[in-house]
């Protein structure tokens, strides 16, 4: 059963949260981020999850109905603590994003160091056993994540460099090597999305284009606030933006969104997109929680495009 909110186009789940720190087998900080995908009917989560020393690392979760989850207690992907990569991630590996590319799974996350965030790219066929592919962008970027599949015969990343608070895009031969950048999103002057915009889950194909879920973040007196909003980008020239939504499509308004590490936040990394349309969104709630809200692509569309009954 899914309790409805009104105000958000978004539906939470009644039984939010859905992964919290009492879950685990293990003692740790906080749960800040999921990265999500659907393989042979089952649901798999990548969470970012803070250890009590304060370093983050990835860890799997598993689900046969996309709401119970059993979390392993094994990481797959951790910080480095020496050689040449330690002095980029030694600090965590976080906000993974994984799309299917090919008969592969790639997993774009950030790379955190006392240089601050680089992207960083893995790959793996099984989520049991994952292959580094290595830094793929320059320091101070992050929030990247890759198109699930090549564009006039390049790979697609969108991506958010720490200056500026807008999300670009880039393009690449070879997934080591990036270029060819293009502004896509910028903030926008008194709207809810003012003052940063960011990406959230990966592009997803729909008739009108790439699908995707950005994080926007307006600061009030309180602090920053972290919404979700949609934007619709064309299907062969994706730095061009066809839709956009003027309104979130889910805001913190519940105890578990309003109230942790973080307060004030939902942030998402993936989503799961059904056979029969409907969207299970996957989300971090104040830094603390993972939590899940289901809507349609239809009327996640229909709100992009600004179409007044979408709501």
């Amino acid at each position: 059963m899914m309790k409805k909110r009104s105000r958000d186009l978004i539906h939470r789940w009644e039984s939010n949260p859905i992964i919290t720190i009492e879950n685990l087998t293990f003692p740790c900080a906080d749960i800040s981020t999921a990265g999500a995908i659907k393989i042979d009917g089952e649901y798999i989560l990548l969470l970012t999850i803070q250890s009590l020393e304060g370093f983050y690392s990835i860890y799997p979760a598993r689900s046969m109905d996309g709401y119970h989850f059993e979390v392993s207690d094994e990481p797959v992907l951790t910080p480095s603590r020496n050689g040449p990569a330690s002095v980029y991630d030694r600090m965590g590996v976080l906000d993974a994003r994984v799309v299917r590319l090919g008969t592969e799974y790639y997993v774009s996350y950030d790379a955190l160091g006392p240089h601050g965030y680089r992207l960083a790219l893995a790959r793996t066929v099984d989520f049991k056993d994952f292959e580094r592919l290595g830094f793929i962008s320059e320091p101070d970027n992050k929030g990247g994540v890759l198109f699930p599949k090549k564009i006039k015969g390049k790979y697609v990343r969108l991506e958010r460099p720490w200056e500026g608070g807008s999300i670009w895009l880039s393009y690449s031969q070879d997934l080591e090597y990036w270029g060819w950048s293009e502004v896509v999103l910028t903030p926008r002057g008194g709207y809810w999305d003012c003052d940063r915009v960011g990406v959230a889950t990966p592009p997803m194909k729909v008739d009108q284009g790439w699908l995707i879920i950005y994080y926007g973040v307006k600061r009030t007196s309180a602090g920053p606030l972290f919404r979700l909003g949609v934007a619709i980008l064309d299907a062969r020239n994706p730095a061009r933006v066809i839709g956009r939504t003027d309104e979130p499509i889910l805001s913190p308004r519940e105890k578990y969104e309003r109230i942790g590490d973080l307060p004030n936040l939902v942030f998402s990394c993936g989503a799961v997109i059904e056979p029969d349309g409907e969207m299970k969104l996957y989300y971090g709630a104040s830094n603390s929680c993972i939590a899940v809200g289901t809507t349609t692509i239809d009327r996640i569309v229909a709100a992009c495009m600004n179409e007044v009954d979408a709501l």
